[in-house]
């Protein structure tokens, strides 16, 4: 079967509302994430178009797991039972301009709903490096943008309905429901099925987005917090060799005064001639408008456009976060570590977060720094690597990304996140026999 049949047959069972073990069978692969790298361990997919069906399903199953774009690099949504997709669930529900939110079902990737705001006069806070993610997936897993005063995608959620593992619908919102709230949000997949989420939103903006190459690693070690509190949204690229960091993308709102002033110099880098792509070696086709141009927000806050391969496509990648007080610390930490990860290694991304009140985030009551690794496909070594990573990062009490690649163990992640006990108290209220537990929440939380 060619790739062009199966595309149409893939398509024609999506819009059914069960997706059979043919799916698999018909590609002669199994199922796997985007970046290629896991390889799901059921072929039992079934898609729910309606609240009422995913309400159905789950009353039949023992066991299960939510199924989103798949660009998650561990198997937080892996299941060897039973899958639900809800990306036919992808409409706008409510847009209330006087209370300034939005509300979606679940399905709805940012790359939908970001023009339909923008459409609207409206925009989100934050985006992370890519439109490609389901709303409701990144907020599970505490995806995040960039911006020292930016707090994750999850700080955006207001509300959230979900369907529980008795099948009964749940509706927890910010105003009214306190700490049950801030400990479902970022709820791992271990609470429910996420059906709908209300989002805050704001007056829609124009951005620019200027890149720098070469800063000095002396720079960034004598004036990090100048650097992150430069614009909207900074970030840094690196491999880790020549004493300097390659790349700094610099985003900056247009109105009340927020304007970067994009001199030829930024702190001993000289400002870019063209349009880059983080990795140098590939091509800036796939990534968002660089050298000033104004843009709308959803243009510029991600650095990789919809409808292009996103950052190199096959590859692991690895993410940990650092209280920012200690960012310079880690950074040297890991630049020590220079001829161990360099050679394993495509880019690595250095960014600032806001701190939050969400349970089971890793910016939880502490403002951040993120170091990120986007890793070649070679796993054995990347897994040998990790150990090593995360022991230069321990004096920090790292907090790995949930939806990325790493070897923490359980006693130190319950070490690190204070109100994990409360988290398990609260999983075990809306799903006691732990019908949506899977590998690596046994693992990781419920060890």
């Amino acid at each position: 079967m060619n790739k062009r049949t199966f595309i149409r047959l893939f398509a024609a069972l999506m819009a059914s509302p069960v997706i059979s073990p043919l799916v698999t069978w018909a590609s002669g692969d199994k199922l796997k994430n985007w970046a290629g790298n896991l390889e799901y361990g059921t072929d039992r997919l079934y898609s729910a178009s309606t609240l009422d069906e995913v309400r159905s399903y789950v009353r039949k199953q023992n066991k299960l797991k939510v199924l989103g774009t798949r660009h998650c690099f561990n198997n937080i949504a892996d299941s060897k039972h039973s899958l639900l997709s809800v990306k036919s669930m992808d409409e706008v529900v409510a847009l209330d301009a006087d209370a300034r939110t939005v509300t979606i079902n679940a399905g709805m990737t940012y790359g939908q709903l970001c023009p339909y705001l923008d459409g609207k006069g409206f925009a989100l806070h934050n985006l992370a490096s890519l439109p490609h993610i389901s709303v409701a997936g990144a907020c599970s897993t505490a995806t995040h943008g960039s911006g020292e005063k930016n707090g994750n995608l999850s700080t955006a959620v207001s509300a959230v309905e979900m369907v529980t593992a008795a099948g009964e619908v749940v509706k927890l919102s910010r105003q009214q429901d306190g700490e049950k709230f801030r400990g479902a949000v970022v709820g791992l997949g271990a609470l429910g099925i996420i059906t709908k989420v209300t989002l805050d939103i704001q007056p829609t903006y124009t951005m620019r987005q200027y890149v720098y190459e070469n800063l000095p690693l002396s720079a960034m070690k004598e004036h990090f917090d100048a650097i992150e509190s430069s614009a909207y949204s900074v970030s840094l690229f690196t491999d880790w060799q020549k004493q300097r960091i390659n790349e700094v993308w610099i985003k900056s709102r247009e109105e009340n005064g927020q304007a970067f002033d994009a001199t030829p110099e930024f702190f001993g880098a000289k400002r870019a001639t063209k349009n880059l792509h983080p990795i140098a070696e590939l091509s800036a086709e796939n990534c968002t408008e660089q050298m000033g141009v104004p843009g709308p927000w959803y243009e510029r806050l991600p650095h990789f456009r919809m409808g292009f391969t996103p950052s190199a496509g096959k590859e692991l990648q690895s993410e940990y976060f650092v209280p920012r007080q200690h960012a310079v610390e880690a950074i040297l930490a890991i630049e020590r570590l220079r001829d161990q990860v360099s050679p394993h290694l495509l880019i690595s991304e250095i960014r600032a977060i806001a701190a939050d009140h969400l349970w089971m985030s890793p910016c939880y009551e502490q403002s951040c720094v993120t170091i990120h690794f986007t890793w070649k496909p070679d796993w054995p070594a990347v897994s040998n690597l990790l150990p090593v990573i995360e022991k230069e990062l321990a004096p920090f009490h790292a907090r790995p990304h949930w939806g990325k690649l790493f070897t923490t163990s359980p006693k130190e992640l319950k070490s690190i996140y204070k109100k994990l006990p409360d988290f398990i108290q609260l999983s075990e209220t809306y799903d006691p026999r732990g019908k949506f537990r899977n590998q690596f929440l046994d693992t990781n939380i419920f060890s």
